[in-house]
C-alpha cells in the first residue's frame, strides 16, 4: 500500500529549503562581524601607506553586549614591529597623540569606535607598504576576551572610514544631476 504525502507539505518542505539555503548563501556578508565573549567588533578597516612608511592605523567598532566591562589592550600584526592602542584628541588648541597604556575600556552595553582622529591602532616598523584592497590580518589581545584573529580592509590613503559609507572609501562620489545641470 503505497501513502500519498498532500501537497502542502511537500510544498513546506521545499520552502523551508530554500530558506535554509538563502540564509546559508547569505551568511558571506556578515563576514566582516567578529565576536569574541560578550564582545562584536565590525567596520575594520585601515588605510593604505605610500611606500617607506613605517607608520599604519588600525580602526574598527567594538560592541560590548555583556554585563561586565572589557578592555583592549593591544595587538599584534606580521606586517609590524609593534601593535599600540592610542589616542588622539586635541589640548589646548594643539592636536596631541599617545598610547593608552592601560588600554581602552569598553563599558557594558556600550559601542567604542576606533577611528581617524580619536582612537586607533598603531602599527609601527611596518615591514611592507599598506596596499588599498588588501586584508591585513590582526590579533588583538582583550582583557577578558583574550586573543581575537580578525582583517582590516585597507582602503584608499585618504579614506576616513570603511567603505559603503559614501566618501569613506577615499573616493569622491558624485550624484546623478537633475537633466540639464552639468558640472
Amino acid at each position: 500500500m503505497q501513502t500519498t504525502r498532500p501537497a502542502s507539505i511537500s510544498m513546506i518542505g521545499t520552502i523551508a529549503g530554500a530558506v535554509m539555503l538563502w540564509q546559508f548563501l547569505a551568511t558571506p556578508a556578515l563576514a566582516g562581524e567578529v565576536k569574541a565573549g560578550d564582545l562584536v567588533i565590525t567596520q575594520a578597516w585601515s588605510r593604505a601607506t605610500p611606500g617607506g612608511a613605517k607608520i599604519g592605523g588600525g580602526y574598527l567598532t567594538i560592541e560590548n553586549k555583556g554585563s561586565t566591562p572589557d578592555r583592549l589592550i593591544g595587538g599584534s600584526a606580521d606586517v609590524a614591529s609593534k601593535v599600540e592602542v592610542h589616542e588622539m584628541a586635541m589640548n589646548n588648541g594643539v592636536m596631541t597623540m599617545r598610547p593608552l597604556d592601560k588600554g581602552l575600556l569598553i563599558e557594558p552595553g556600550k559601542t567604542v569606535k576606533l577611528a581617524p582622529g580619536g582612537y586607533h591602532l598603531m602599527l609601527f616598523d611596518l615591514r611592507r607598504p599598506l596596499k588599498q584592497g588588501d586584508k591585513l590580518p590582526v590579533t588583538l589581545n582583550f582583557e577578558k576576551a583574550g586573543k581575537v584573529d580578525l582583517s582590516l580592509d585597507v582602503r584608499g590613503v585618504g579614506a576616513q572610514g570603511p567603505a559603503g559609507k559614501g566618501g569613506s572609501d577615499g573616493h569622491m562620489h558624485m550624484k546623478k544631476m537633475p537633466d540639464g545641470m552639468k558640472m
